[in-house]
């Protein structure tokens, strides 16, 4: 095999993607602004919508004022709430978010609170499940009740010339012992492979239809497998550009949150509760390499699934499903108790997730980062000699 023929073909390729606007958008644009803009962009939308919904002035129905004049009075004096005259429909106006919740105070509660010997009196809040306004009226409510609750204990305690820490003999303090950085981390880090991954995926996934079906449908692939490049030349050709274009996207999306969380350290603060979170050179360089077999193997994969098509649409709708299969491991990695093992460290994509999940924390594991990407090459090489296969086949190359 002559590089220096596969190297035309990879010059010759790269030239004509990069002619593609959709090329160009996907693989450079795309993956620099899209942390920016999860962080500061839809976090700063998020921050701005909850302050408006805390700022609003809620209205709120009481069912029963009668029962409870001391308690309506504080509700009426709280701040946020403005007390609506009561109606028999306040089911339906909450359900057609007319009014937010609806508190109905018990027949008896002041007797039963001056008693304080039976069973303690029962107030409901009526509300609209999942429903941002109305959960935070509720909050609101649960507050200003759970206040008044414990001014009533207080002042019972008082009376019989008892402190209120006699209702809290033992008091359980958490101690947490993992770096505060490691915290902040693993806030991040179970969402970072995922988008990670999809984008190592993206990244090839145009070039390898357009390199493979779309010349097909050209007409083109003819024209190449007549020159004097081998078919052995062609494909190291191809596959480099698909595999450039994956990297590209790759590198680009890490360099993209490591800047994120250089310049918008205050937005993830808050995603973190808190918490601070960087990532070191160390991280991103190991990282990178983990994503390199993960490029491999999405390249050849999709050079492979490409080839078989007969146009661009066609390869579009067979690769379709794969989205599906790169996605639920994906996803898989970032939930909670899933965590690395020998096991799950063969398992294609899943793997690279959680080991780069632990790599973002800043835990080392190497026994199993080897592991992984033994077996993520070990899948790159079956994916890259399926696609060279695909070119030794007639009626692949010339499936019309």
């Amino acid at each position: 095999m002559r590089l220096d023929q596969a190297f035309v073909v990879y010059r010759k390729e790269m030239v004509d993607l990069l002619r593609d606007r959709r090329t160009i958008f996907g693989t450079l644009i795309f993956p620099l602004i899209l942390f920016p803009l999860m962080t500061v962009g839809f976090g700063s939308l998020v921050e701005k919508s909850a302050k408006n919904v805390r700022k609003e002035v809620t209205g709120v129905m009481l069912l029963g004022e009668e029962h409870a004049p001391q308690l309506a009075q504080v509700l009426r004096n709280a701040e946020g709430l403005r007390i609506v005259p009561p109606a028999p429909d306040y089911v339906q106006q909450i359900s057609s978010k007319k009014l937010r919740a609806a508190v109905e105070l018990p027949t008896g509660f002041e007797a039963a609170l001056t008693d304080g010997s039976g069973d303690p009196p029962q107030v409901k809040i009526y509300y609209y499940s999942t429903e941002m306004r109305s959960e935070s009226a509720v909050s609101r409510l649960e507050e200003i009740l759970r206040n008044y609750r414990n001014s009533v204990v207080e002042n019972r305690l008082g009376a019989r010339g008892l402190s209120p820490a006699v209702l809290k003999p033992v008091v359980a303090e958490r101690q947490n012992v993992a770096a505060t950085e490691k915290v902040g981390g693993m806030k991040l880090a179970s969402m970072i492979p995922y988008f990670i991954t999809i984008l190592c995926l993206t990244g090839a996934l145009h070039p390898a239809i357009d390199l493979t079906a779309g010349e097909k449908e050209r007409g083109t692939l003819e024209t190449i497998l007549a020159s004097s490049i081998s078919r052995g030349e062609l494909v190291l050709g191809k596959f480099l550009m698909i595999l450039t274009a994956s990297l590209t996207t790759t590198i680009l999306a890490i360099f993209s949150f490591s800047l994120t969380v250089i310049f918008a350290k205050s937005y993830l603060d808050e995603l973190t509760q808190g918490h601070p979170f960087s990532i070191s050179l160390q991280s991103a360089a190991c990282v990178l390499l983990l994503a390199l077999p993960l490029a491999v193997f999405f390249s050849g994969a999709l050079m492979a699934m490409s080839l078989r098509a007969k146009s661009y649409r066609e390869a579009q709708g067979q690769i379709g499903p794969l989205m599906i299969v790169v996605i639920l491991p994906a996803v898989v990695g970032m939930l909670p108790g899933v965590e690395l093992n020998a096991r799950l460290a063969v398992i294609p994509i899943l793997n690279v997730s959680l080991v780069a999940r632990e790599i973002l924390t800043g835990n080392y594991p190497w026994g199993m980062i080897g592991l992984v990407f033994a077996s993520s090459c070990a899948y790159a090489a079956l994916a890259l000699s399926a696609a060279a296969n695909m070119f030794q086949r007639e009626e692949v190359l010339f499936r019309a």
